[in-house]
């Protein structure tokens, strides 16, 4: 298996994933048949019940084996990835409960962008985002990888009119979609960005069926122009598990 060299954008087929522990059976059986290893979180017992589990909120994944993680869960995460040479980085930010004290790792990193609320971005993530000379793109919503479901370098599909209007200025593509229909446990709803992950070069994969979002007709059309397959997961409603992240993907 290789490192993603870059975040979120695999090049070839994924064989490796970071999702929320609380997967539903019959979408890691997809994942499975896929050939696709799921490494599953732990609970973070400092942020709500919802989020817990939510790879997205403790982690970031900054491409080439680096992967910063915040020090409440740091143990865990450093011996699930050591064993597959990933460089673990401890976190500055210790999260807690309450937003925004929950949204340091919680950013979006695509192509030569990175989005969030950088008031409150973790310090190593701020550090590889302005080593690399990314655009920063600063919005109010600190979720921001929950609200962004990355597409490519240069598209995402967000519900989020914040970010659909700072990212259209950068000339990003961005495709905005009705809030809600999607499922979050215990919470009114949850986010695109939190029930998708490209699982290879071509392929956004969704966790539950997209065909019974209201948008759907809209967001095939959108991927179609974009050369991404859909990948229905599973046949349930659309579940926010914090992000399918992939993390490795095939030598082959």
């Amino acid at each position: 298996m290789k490192f993603l060299d870059k975040p979120f954008i695999p090049n070839k087929e994924v064989s490796l994933i970071l999702v929320d522990k609380r997967i539903p059976k019959n979408i890691e059986d997809v994942l499975k048949n896929k050939k696709i290893e799921i490494l599953k979180t732990c609970k973070c017992s400092e942020v709500y019940d919802a989020i817990k589990y939510h790879p997205d909120i403790v982690l970031c994944y900054l491409g080439e084996k680096n992967i910063v993680v915040a020090p409440n869960v740091y143990e865990y995460y450093e011996d699930m990835l050591n064993p597959f040479g990933f460089n673990v980085i401890k976190g500055n930010e210790f999260l807690k409960s309450k937003y925004p004290q929950n949204i340091s790792y919680n950013v979006a990193i695509f192509g030569k962008y990175a989005v969030h609320n950088f008031k409150y971005t973790e310090e190593n993530i701020l550090n590889y985002i302005n080593e690399k000379k990314l655009k920063k793109i600063d919005v109010k919503q600190g979720y921001s990888k929950c609200s962004i479901c990355i597409v490519d370098e240069n598209s995402i599909i967000t519900s989020d009119e914040g970010i659909h209007k700072e990212v259209i200025k950068h000339n990003i593509d961005s495709l905005l979609i009705k809030k809600g229909h999607i499922d979050l446990f215990g919470m009114n709803y949850g986010f695109i960005g939190g029930c998708t992950g490209l699982i290879s070069e071509n392929e956004l994969a969704f966790l539950g069926d997209v065909k019974k979002h209201v948008n759907y007709l809209k967001i095939k059309d959108f991927l179609d122009k974009k050369g991404k397959k859909i990948v229905i997961l599973g046949e349930n409603k659309l579940i926010d598990l914090g992000s399918i992240i992939p993390i490795m993907t095939r030598k082959e």
